[in-house]
């Protein structure tokens, strides 16, 4: 039996069972959904025995998790996958949030565990949760490189923005006749847009069809290999690509170390890609480069990471395709 599979009817059964548990009267919010749900529950649901289940989990909470952080890979990769398929950050964080709510239509427990019932895991689940949310919020603060308001909006803007984004689905989510998430797309955009753009650009999205854009531009078609690489953020080229890969295979590296990798024989402009990486919020500098003669230290941001996900992830889909 394949290994993912087996997990994946596992991840499916742990949320089917959370959500039969809120919608059977508990708290809601699955604050105490834990103390109602056992292995034995989840093992018979995933169709696989009690004793295979305890030997790959510790306890309830350890499963739950486990879900949970499989949720954010494949939310977080998919999200950045769209995001990069993009020019400009109103495009990619449209496509991203698209194809967010698709993912919650096709499996609505995952959406529910991931969403709404992690709030009633132990310690584990909400740091990973936290930390899921700071990804998706480091998206969203890109905004501020666009904004168009009088006062540039503070850093934590957008993780109130990402908050009430999982508020509004929580309560969709838990409603008794659910409406398509997919509905909601250009309210949530509105949403997303509004501090950062100003109420007409909002506006816009609350009219906005499904699936268009802006007058005068013209629907691409997907983008694959070097081409997704290339639009995948402002001049993110097939260059710089390879500067966050040398830098996600050994983080820490100098600047020299990085050019070596990437094969950029210009000490100049391995210098300006670094810095175009760190303005864009890919890359920070750990190092201690600020001070007269001491070497930079390069490393992913958090935002950096999941770019680079979704570029190897292209890479890899390429190279599959080309073996074929």
């Amino acid at each position: 039996m394949d290994e993912d599979d087996e997990h994946t009817r596992i991840f499916r059964a742990i949320a089917a069972a959370v959500s039969a548990q809120g919608a059977g009267g508990g708290s809601g919010g699955g604050v105490r959904w834990g103390e109602a749900i056992s292995l034995a529950d989840i093992a018979a649901r995933a169709g696989v025995s009690p004793r295979r289940l305890r030997a790959q989990f510790a306890d309830v909470e350890a499963c739950f998790l486990a879900a949970f952080e499989w949720c954010s890979q494949r939310a977080g990769a998919t999200m950045a996958q769209a995001y990069a398929g993009e020019h400009g950050w109103v495009e990619g964080v449209r496509s991203a949030l698209t194809a967010a709510l698709e993912l919650i239509e096709q499996e609505p427990d995952l959406a529910r565990l991931w969403i709404v019932y992690a709030l009633g895991g132990g310690p584990r689940v909400m740091r990973s949760r936290a930390a899921a949310i700071a990804t998706m919020a480091e998206y969203v603060d890109r905004g501020r490189l666009e904004s168009r308001v009088r006062a540039e909006p503070p850093a934590i803007t957008a993780e109130g923005v990402v908050g009430a984004l999982l508020v509004v689905l929580q309560t969709r989510l838990l409603a008794s006749k659910p409406e398509s998430p997919s509905a909601l797309r250009g309210e949530l955009m509105s949403l997303i847009l509004l501090p950062y753009l100003g109420s007409a650009a909002a506006r816009r999205e609350l009219t906005r069809p499904a699936g268009g854009r802006p007058s005068g531009r013209r629907p691409q078609p997907p983008r694959s290999g070097r081409a997704a690489m290339e639009g995948a953020g402002p001049r993110l080229t097939y260059r710089t690509a390879r500067v966050l890969t040398a830098i996600a295979e050994r983080p820490g590296s100098s600047n020299r170390e990085i050019a070596n990798r990437a094969e950029v024989v210009d000490q100049g402009q391995i210098s300006k890609l670094l810095s175009r990486l760190e303005a864009q919020g890919l890359i920070a500098n750990v190092g201690g480069g600020g001070l007269r003669g001491a070497p930079n230290a390069w490393e992913l941001t958090l935002r950096g990471e999941q770019l680079q996900h979704s570029i190897a992830h292209v890479a890899e889909t390429a190279s599959e395709r080309s073996r074929r």
